[in-house]
């Protein structure tokens, strides 16, 4: 029976087991986006998964929407991350970089004045995070159609970095409201021109980034990573089960390396039309699917073995746990996450959390 531990072909590479660190925003990195020796020490503590998929990294500075963001648009962060690919592989593990364009999920005050962009000029909800406080969101600019070509190149520049920079893969993130999610969803994109409108269009800016981003590398390198049942940042769609439905088939004729599809969190549970993603959207996937949000082993056992998923990431459990694996593996008990600092610098709750040989001896 397939389950966490049975061994799986990704990315080329045969992977140890089916558990899969989850992108996790951690604001560890430099002012300038240069990755840090202590974001190294946090990414080798976890190399026992069977794939890391990295924190959100930018493509471009007209994608900086978090505080000390990654990014591998420059020079000096491709050999930032070198360091930590080289440190990982090491260790024995296998990493992807997912790359990102923040969209309208940003703000002036942390971009040099720079207004967020967005498909058309409708804000995201609820408080963004400034060093001096949480401040709402504001009307981002929105964006010629001459200018998405440009955001396209961004993404393959990022790819091919990637690359340079020893990663074994790229993830296209393209869920959780961020500028690719925008375009796609309705409620965020009202455009008229061939980006709008259709569900078509509203897609085909993912299916362009992801198209480039192949071309940049390759097939069996790149993943992309959608929510189909969250109102983060407030996304909506008049029709999620057909949008999604859509723009999944088309991702899944290009034959990426993979697809992530989140389930909806504890509080879109109610509130989505689309309950179990991994069910409504099974049948349209044929390239390796990765189930992520919510899974604890019994429900990951389970997912595998119906064969609804190849592979499952965890989130929050391994921010806490750098050793997941070996936990699940002899049901040990969990370290708690100390929400207080998933965000912030330094590395208490970052680099601290004990494994299971400190917390036996």
């Amino acid at each position: 029976m397939t389950d966490l531990f049975s061994p799986i072909e990704l990315l080329g590479l045969s992977l140890p087991n089916r558990i899969v660190m989850s992108a996790m925003t951690r604001t560890r990195a430099g002012d300038d986006g240069v990755p840090t020796d202590l974001m190294r020490d946090y990414y080798v503590q976890r190399a026992s998964a069977g794939l890391i998929v990295t924190e959100c990294t930018q493509v471009s500075d007209q994608a900086h929407g978090v505080i000390r963001c990654p990014g591998i648009h420059r020079a000096d962060q491709v050999a930032g991350w070198r360091r930590i690919t080289d440190a990982v592989h090491a260790a024995g593990g296998r990493i992807v970089c997912q790359i990102w364009h923040c969209g309208r999920v940003a703000h002036p005050d942390m971009r040099g004045g720079e207004p967020p962009v967005a498909p058309s000029p409708i804000p995201a909800e609820g408080k963004f995070f400034l060093p001096t406080g949480e401040v709402a969101f504001p009307t981002p600019r929105e964006l010629g159609e001459g200018e998405i070509a440009p955001i396209v190149e961004d993404f393959a520049a990022a790819t091919r970095n990637a690359k340079a920079a020893g990663f074994d893969g790229v993830e296209l993130h393209g869920a959780n409201g961020y500028l690719h999610d925008q375009f796609l969803e309705d409620g965020s994109n009202r455009r008229s021109d061939r980006y709008g409108g259709s569900v078509a269009n509203r897609a085909r800016l993912m299916v362009e980034t992801a198209e480039a981003m192949i071309a940049a590398w390759d097939r069996a390198h790149v993943g992309i990573r959608l929510s189909p049942a969250s109102s983060l940042y407030g996304m909506k769609d008049s029709d999620k089960p057909a949008t999604f439905g859509h723009v999944i088939a088309a991702l899944d004729a290009l034959k990426p390396a993979y697809l992530c599809l989140l389930d909806p969190n504890e509080k879109d549970r109610e509130t989505q039309p689309i309950k179990d993603v991994l069910e409504a959207f099974r049948d349209r996937v044929s390239v390796p699917l990765i189930g992520n949000t919510g899974f604890d082993k019994a429900k990951a056992t389970g997912a595998l073995a119906g064969g609804k998923a190849d592979a499952i990431a965890f989130g929050v459990p391994f921010l806490a746990n750098p050793d997941l694996p070996e936990r699940l593996r002899r049901d040990a008990p969990f370290n708690s996450p100390d929400k207080a600092t998933f965000y912030g610098e330094g590395p208490k709750g970052y680099t601290d959390y004990p494994f299971l040989a400190s917390v036996d001896a």
